[in-house]
């Protein structure tokens, strides 16, 4: 049996991301896969939650996929949690609408993996989406990070940030969600680690 992804995507100006368009031209066009730009469908952040909530309950694995903005997400992301992920719906006693479902980031940012080290990482800035899947009885999986999307843009590479870099996260990410739809993951090997991207290279280790 298959897995359905919904990919939840938010970024306001998707038409200047160079790692969001990347990442998302990258996946295949697949019935277990649902892209839904949430600022495309409510660009005036009137959210149909009853229709969300129809759209997540017909689906296996709710990816979101969002830059990083000033230490969170899209403005619209966050609405989108605060009305679908209601109560009686999403938690409280007696409701199991997404149990069992899978939870995971994958998150763009401008700047690179220096900008995020210390109590500032990415994994715990994350918190609050790792408490929110904890609350309504999801499988937390952790985030997949991409980096340096504005030095990328600009041609200001360094032996870290490469278009080679680039084309390997788009590879990586199309594996990440080949691997949710086919339930290859792994749930005791990414305990183990902050993010989706230390996975895979602890799986490249282990083929090598």
């Amino acid at each position: 049996m298959m897995n359905k992804v919904l990919v939840l995507f938010a970024h306001p100006v998707y038409q200047t991301s160079l790692l969001n368009k990347s990442l998302l031209a990258g996946l295949p066009k697949s019935e277990y896969i649902t892209i839904h730009d949430l600022y495309e469908t409510y660009p005036n952040f009137m959210i149909d939650v009853k229709k969300e909530q129809a759209l997540v309950a017909s689906h296996d694995v709710l990816l979101f996929q969002h830059p990083m903005y000033w230490y969170s997400c899209p403005a619209i992301l966050k609405e989108w949690m605060d009305l679908v992920l209601e109560h009686g719906f999403a938690y409280g006693s007696g409701t199991a609408a997404l149990q069992g479902k899978y939870f995971i980031s994958s998150v763009t940012s401008g700047g690179d993996f220096a900008n995020y080290k210390g109590e500032k990482n990415i994994r715990d800035l994350l918190k609050p989406f790792e408490f929110t899947a904890q609350v309504c009885k999801m499988k937390f999986l952790p985030p997949f990070i991409t980096y340096g999307g504005l030095k990328i843009k600009a041609g200001n590479f360094n032996q870290n940030l490469t278009q080679e870099y680039l084309a390997n996260q788009v590879k990586k990410f199309n594996q990440l969600v080949d691997d949710l739809i086919h339930q290859r993951i792994d749930e005791k090997l990414c305990e183990r680690y902050s993010t989706m991207n230390q996975v895979f290279d602890e799986m490249a280790i282990h083929n090598d």
